[in-house]
């Protein structure tokens, strides 16, 4: 049947020479027209929470903990701007999959050269791995949190989590989605957790929420304040959110596309709200736990597990932390696998066994891993982490140029191209984020010297 399925799939596709991303789930989810709105809403809910994932990853931590520790609630307004970033691009990049049915990898393919192309899929490439190290990393010190199993272990158990990710997407992309919204719905319920046992200050973080001038003008709470809009936006989800929202079979005309349009951004605000509270609850736990304490240099999170009990008088509280830390770091690792095939699909039209992908991009994470963890030991892992959100910095504004002309571009959107308001918000949100990833990017280098 699966065979029968992509014959007719390439068939249809054969004119246009357009094999589909993810072939092998691509519009496996039929959504009815004649279904009521409510219905036709929880059939498109799903491909935001995979993408979301990415905003919540191991690498977001250490910035917010280091935010939360040093600057109490100041900075919530931060992670709050970052969040609304992360909306808008999303949902250009879920815009482009629905009107043109290509992928943004697929997009740069149609429209670049060769020569640009090659470049943009080894940019991609060096992201996931990067992306992966980080979500390896965190993976690997909560396991030995939870369980004392020394780092160098843990990093070579994550490497099977490619079983998982395979029976999953054998059984159907529901099945995928389904897990990836029970390891958030854990996440969120740890985090929960977390702010009932801290009792923070509920005025105080209504006032974080309200941007001040103090961030601009203190030099160190501005670094900190990069950091986090720097470790936010993912580039890996640009290209998977474009691609995973044609796992939807829906009607191909001007209003059902349009409608479409309408449900996938639903899902993915939503989904993000969820991110949004998770980066929120890390940076007010260490304002309301740490920077209380007067732990204001912290910014490892094996250190932060191992002071919550104590400062909180709360058992359970580092055991629920850690809990959180590895659900997170295994749900990134899950959508990083399916943006590592849309990437090599898309830029190379090159088709490789999802297993064999995973296996490929798990190892180009381990080596460096593994070496740091022999050479320099544990402590190394946050030095990782750092590293990991630098070179994703340096890859994300390959992927929101492209993104950001081709949704503006009439000629592949037609009605559906930016408007000029949606176009000024996209190149000003574009001009950010370089320039914060660039100053990042800086700053990193130069303490260095």
């Amino acid at each position: 049947m699966n065979e029968i399925k992509a014959d007719s799939i390439d068939h249809e596709l054969k004119d246009l020479n357009r094999t589909p991303s993810l072939r092998e789930v691509y519009q496996t989810i039929s959504v009815s027209k004649e279904w009521p709105w409510w219905r036709k809403m929880l059939a498109f809910a799903g491909p935001g929470y995979l993408i979301s994932v990415g905003y919540m990853d191991p690498g977001n931590w250490a910035t917010d903990l280091a935010g939360g520790s040093r600057f109490g609630y100041a900075l919530l307004s931060v992670i709050f701007l970052s969040n609304l970033m992360a909306m808008l691009l999303q949902h250009l990049s879920a815009k482009l999959g629905v009107v043109t049915g290509r992928d943004l990898a697929q997009a740069c393919r149609d429209h670049y050269s060769a020569p640009i192309n090659y470049v943009l899929w080894v940019l991609s490439e060096i992201a996931i791995c990067a992306c992966d190290l980080a979500e390896l990393i965190g993976s690997a010190i909560a396991l030995k949190l939870l369980f004392g199993i020394p780092m160098l272990g843990g990093v070579c158990l994550t490497a099977l989590d490619v079983l998982i990710i395979m029976s999953l997407q054998n059984k159907g992309f529901r099945y995928l989605e389904a897990f990836i919204l029970a390891l958030i719905l854990i996440i969120a319920v740890c985090f929960g957790l977390e702010i009932f046992f801290s009792q923070p200050d509920f005025t105080a973080i209504a006032k974080g929420f309200i941007p001040h001038s103090d961030i601009l003008l203190n030099s160190e709470m501005l670094y900190v304040a990069i950091g986090i809009l720097g470790a936010t936006v993912m580039p890996h989800n640009l290209y998977l959110h474009s691609s995973i929202v044609q796992t939807r079979k829906y009607d191909q005309t001007h209003i059902g596309k349009r409608e479409t349009i309408k449900f996938v951004t639903i899902d993915s605000t939503v989904a993000l709200s969820f991110a949004l509270f998770i980066n929120a609850s890390i940076l007010i736990i260490a304002a309301a736990v740490f920077h209380k304490a007067g732990h204001h240099e912290l910014a490892d999170i094996q250190e932060a597990y191992q002071l919550l009990t104590p400062l909180l008088n709360a058992p359970l509280a580092s055991t629920i932390f850690a809990l959180a830390l590895l659900a997170a770091g295994q749900n990134s690792t899950l959508t990083g696998t399916l943006a590592g095939q849309i990437v090599m699909e898309g830029f190379l039209n090159i088709r490789m066994r999802p297993w064999l992908r995973r296996l490929l991009t798990r190892m180009l994470a381990l080596i460096p891993a593994i070496a740091a963890l022999a050479i320099y030991g544990e402590q190394s892992a946050t030095q990782l982490l750092i590293i990991s959100q630098v070179v994703l910095s340096l890859q994300l504004s390959f992927a929101i140029i492209p993104l950001v002309l081709f949704t503006s571009d009439r000629s592949k959107m037609g009605l559906f191209a930016n408007s000029w308001w949606i176009q000024a918000l996209a190149w000003s949100t574009t001009a950010l984020i370089i320039f914060l990833n660039g100053k990042y990017l800086l700053d990193f280098l130069f303490s260095l010297l």
